[in-house]
């Protein structure tokens, strides 16, 4: 039987307005909008927005204006004459006035936009994110079915595809409704419109198709196990996740800017100098966690250079885990390390903390931040061009380069404490210093800030975390130089927000030029300072480490990041966005911890009756605080000369 249905869609009705038929086979596309419609004559009782041209009877009832209810064809027919005009809707079910007419404008809703019909869902596009005040850009999903994507190579047939598909869509889809119910979540803007999941689902399922077809059900059946598991919170990261990345291709949404919390210990600088002293760390008993107290032996460096020979230069990635051989010097093709390409995580792995519904839904599976995948279900979502490897054992170390205990300058007297950051990147021989920043404590000034210069030929400058790159190095000016004088207004500009930092040709002469500002006495602060400190080939007796002083609760070796730290406590955001760390920052932000700590350490001693008397701690009884470092002891034999 023949049908017209769709086949004059795109043709305008010839009749327009005047069109009375309930199933027109031709277009009304062009009719007036409601905003648009001319004034009309309505019943002066009407108090409801204007209704369609049309009513379509269908089995799903529409909200809208309620009509007198008729059970004869001639009332319906009536309605459908008259469609052309507005129709007053029903005061009660009784009675209708009728009584007159008036011309009034057509009413709009003054509440915001109309709410979604039936289930169509709420659209996310003009919406803002959480605890933001801008608004996103708008955007639209393709039009796609739960069809899997075609692909050159698929790693499994397509209904084994497809239906694996809509598990995934199906998991994803009670998530969203979850957030749509939510009505104390500040992230309902997240919610996804159907085009989106699908989207969404279709994404995911292609992106494992592709990049690990060899365990392809595998990994998606553990991806569609997390999804099912996965909370509302969550769940709104992968969204923004991958909102980023297919809309905006930049990071409009993000978490709000965090407010700084004012530091406040009611001290001056000199004062809280005199109470810092108290935070010294001991780090007796501490060498089974990489902290080094005294140089090794002539004896354990001449095994520690027998081992590195008799192994032929093979070791194992840092990253992946992988056997590799780097060649010190390169080998006769120029290559420097064995093994190809590597694949890795470049976060740690996360755990997340167990729920008590855990023995009925079974527990969070492990996963990586940096991609969300489960643990082993993927070899890496980064490639590096090497593989990489870092030397730990301090005899290794010193044959590389010996320690040196930090020494004693007489003509200097007390200095300042002194905060520090290094920034570390993988070479021949490990894992090197490459940017050294000392800065002083409690101002925050800058002391020294350099580029070094390592001493084995780089694999990789691991700009992810040290935040230093070719660029740096080929801008930097050799040390002691002073910075070149420009006249340009842009140079200016330009010098003030990227300065050239200047290179040192070694981390021995790097070493020597942070030993410059210390004495044995003169704390030394910084975060995982073990790190900064064996980078250096530094061993210092005086020595605070935010990593102690805010130490994880279960204990070393775990410990708690400097930037969660630094959010926590000081209530501001560091290492953001993907330029890598930034050493001056970090070592601003460790000594502004330990402010925070100076200023509760302050509260006790005062309880105790201590204060501070001429930069020193004195006891009620009048004596010097027994307490007190040998940096406060010396403070003190210079002020009484």
């Amino acid at each position: 039987m023949f049908t017209p249905l769709g086949l004059f869609g795109a043709i305008s009705c010839p009749q327009g307005q005047d069109c009375t038929l309930l199933k027109c086979i031709f277009s009304h596309d062009n009719e007036p909008a409601p905003d648009e419609a001319p004034i009309s004559k309505i019943p002066a009782s009407a108090d409801d927005g204007p209704p369609s041209k049309r009513v379509k009877v269908g089995n799903t009832q529409l909200p809208g204006p309620t009509f007198p209810s008729h059970s004869s064809k001639e009332s319906s027919l009536e309605m459908e004459r008259r469609s052309s005009k507005p129709v007053a809707s029903k005061q009660s079910h009784n009675s209708r006035d009728t009584s007159g007419t008036q011309d009034i404008p057509q009413p709009t809703s003054s509440h915001g936009p109309p709410k979604p019909l039936g289930n169509e869902p709420v659209k996310s596009t003009n919406t803002t994110s959480a605890g933001s005040s801008s608004r996103l850009p708008p955007r639209k999903a393709p039009k796609e079915t739960l069809n899997p994507r075609m692909l050159a190579h698929a790693p499994a047939t397509h209904g084994s595809r497809t239906a694996i598909l809509q598990k995934l869509h199906s998991a994803m889809t009670a998530l969203n409704e979850k957030l749509r119910k939510d009505k104390h979540s500040s992230n309902r803007c997240f919610v996804l419109t159907p085009d989106e999941l699908i989207t969404m689902a279709l994404d995911e399922e292609e992106k494992f198709a592709r990049d690990s077809p060899s365990v392809y059900s595998n990994v998606i059946k553990l991806r569609i196990v997390k999804v099912t598991k996965m909370g509302i919170d969550e769940w709104t990261k992968e969204v923004m996740s991958h909102l980023n990345a297919r809309y905006y291709k930049i990071n409009p949404i993000q978490k709000p800017q965090a407010i700084p919390m004012p530091i406040n210990t009611g001290l001056t600088p000199a004062e809280e100098i005199a109470v810092v002293s108290q935070l010294v760390t001991p780090l007796a008993g501490l060498e089974q966690h990489g902290y080094v107290t005294k140089p090794p032996t002539n004896a354990d460096i001449e095994i520690a250079k027998r081992g590195v020979d008799e192994s032929k230069g093979w070791e194992k990635c840092d990253r992946c885990g992988q056997r590799f051989q780097v060649f010190p010097g390169r080998r006769e093709d120029g290559t420097l390390a064995s093994g190809g390409c590597c694949n890795y995580h470049p976060g740690r792995p996360v755990y997340p903390q167990r729920k008590k519904t855990d023995h009925v839904t079974g527990p969070s599976q492990p996963y990586f931040p940096c991609c969300s995948e489960a643990l082993g279900s993927s070899t890496g979502c980064t490639r590096a061009e090497t593989h990489v490897f870092k030397v730990s054992e301090a005899k290794r170390l010193a044959s590389i380069l010996q320690f040196q205990t930090t020494p004693s300058q007489p003509g200097k007297g007390p200095l300042e404490p002194v905060s520090i950051d290094c920034e570390m990147g993988y070479t021949t021989l490990g894992l090197e210093l490459i940017r050294l920043t000392a800065v002083s404590w409690p101002k925050g000034s800058t002391l020294l800030d350099v580029l070094v210069r390592p001493m084995g030929e780089v694999l990789d400058l691991n700009t992810r975390f040290s935040g230093v790159t070719q660029q740096h190095y080929a801008s930097t000016i050799p040390y002691g130089t002073s910075m070149p004088n420009t006249h340009s207004p842009a140079a200016d500009e330009t010098k003030k927000t990227n300065p050239p930092l200047q290179l040192v040709q070694s981390p021995a002469e790097a070493r020597e030029l942070l030993l410059k500002l210390l004495q044995p006495e003169t704390p030394l602060i910084g975060h995982a300072i073990d790190n900064d400190l064996n980078a250096c080939r530094i061993i210092h007796p005086t020595v605070i480490d935010t990593v102690l002083l805010y130490p994880h609760p279960k204990g070393l070796p775990i410990r708690l990041s400097l930037k969660a730290l630094v959010q926590r406590h000081l209530g501001r955001d560091i290492q953001v966005g993907d330029d890598g760390h930034d050493s001056k920052e970090d070592s601003i932000a460790t000594g502004d911890l330990v402010r925070v700590k100076v200023g509760e350490k302050w509260k006790e001693l005062k309880k105790k009756g201590q204060k501070i008397e001429g930069g020193r701690l004195v006891c009620p009884d009048g004596q010097v605080s027994t307490s007190t470092s040998s940096w406060t002891t010396v403070q003190k034999r210079k002020s009484n000369r």
